[in-house]
């Protein structure tokens, strides 16, 4: 028998997706970072995506890169690869 515990049961509840998933118009929470994308981390920090920011998507280019957010009142634009660093929860 497998024990889990109150926040994995949360977490379990929560819809986890990439930043491609999302649609325009759709809001989301940054939760953390891919730990194997390293190399984007410290950008998208000093571009403002900390843990628990919230944002919302404003636009996609047709083959789906960049995309581009509006986060703390400043409108960002990500590549694929920046945007696959993400893990976010959708809002």
């Amino acid at each position: 028998m497998q024990i889990v515990s109150v926040g994995e049961v949360a977490d379990g509840m929560r819809s986890r997706v990439t930043l491609a998933e999302l649609k325009v118009g759709e809001t989301g929470k940054v939760l953390g970072f891919d730990k194997s994308e390293a190399v984007y981390r410290r950008r998208l920090l000093a571009m403002g995506l900390t843990p628990r920011t919230e944002f919302t998507v404003v636009r996609v280019a047709p083959l789906g890169d960049p995309v581009e957010i509006r986060v703390r009142g400043s409108a960002l634009a990500l590549r694929k690869d920046e945007a696959r660093a993400l893990r976010i929860e959708r809002g």
